[in-house]
């Protein structure tokens, strides 16, 4: 079995089997760290902290103490939420992208039907908690290009089809999966991402507004709907940033 050497930010290096991944090693130092642990840094790089060690490398673990890395992974999880939520709710709207902000996140849509409207938010919230208690697990995978459009296309999802086949050739394209099974609803993404959707707080996020967004920021292409939400590590957190905004 191949040994990989992987040194802490105490300088001790630890021996483990490659495929070895940093939530491993949180739960071999001890079960306070295994809780803790959201992330890591491997080489200086956000990583999942279930993806597996391929190499040789320096390890930090992150935590909701390292807050900017904390509330960064936190907000883009709420943006793939609240598409998950929106596509459960609104089945035929198709999902473009969905990036975290300063206080924030927002994601843009291709509705079925008509543009959202502030009036939606109160139900895709509800969505979105459902979501984040049923503690999905967020899965890295590597797709081709071939694979990945296929799907897309499959799915009537052509604003991520058109996105993927423009990507760079020999570029590592990677997907993730809310759940396992057959159906677990999926999106493009570089990463990286909590565990599973029930490390984040369902009280620390609000949806706050709705506007357009042209694709692309071009406009001479589609209209979409854009949902802007505020996203933190927990309700104190939240309400702090309301009562600031009042």
């Amino acid at each position: 079995m191949e040994m990989l050497s992987i040194t802490l930010p105490d300088g001790s290096v630890r021996e483990v089997a490659r495929g070895t991944t940093p939530a491993d090693i949180a739960a071999a130092i001890g079960p306070g760290l295994a809780k803790a642990a959201i992330a890591a840094r491997v080489d200086g790089e956000l990583r999942d902290i279930m993806r597996p060690l391929e190499g040789n490398a320096t390890l930090a673990l992150v935590t909701s103490r390292d807050e900017k890395d904390a509330l960064e992974l936190a907000r883009h999880d709420y943006a793939h939420v609240l598409a998950e939520a929106v596509q459960h709710l609104f089945p035929g709207t198709q999902i473009t992208f969905g990036p975290s902000t300063d206080d924030g996140f927002y994601y843009d849509f291709a509705p079925k039907d008509r543009a959202f409207t502030e009036d939606d938010l109160p139900a895709i919230e509800a969505e979105m908690r459902r979501i984040i208690a049923k503690d999905q697990p967020l899965i890295r995978e590597v797709w081709s290009r071939a694979d990945l459009i296929d799907r897309w296309r499959q799915q009537g999802e052509t604003f991520k089809a058109e996105w993927a086949a423009e990507l760079p050739e020999g570029e590592e394209l990677t997907v993730y999966k809310a759940g396992n099974g057959p159906d677990a609803w999926l999106d493009m993404c570089r990463g990286p991402h909590l565990a599973s959707t029930g490390k984040l707080d369902p009280n620390a996020f609000k949806l706050t507004r709705v506007s357009g967004a042209y694709w692309r920021g071009d406009q001479n292409n589609a209209m979409l709907s854009r949902i802007y939400g505020t996203g933190w590590l927990n309700k104190k957190q939240l309400d702090e940033h309301l009562f600031r905004l009042e």
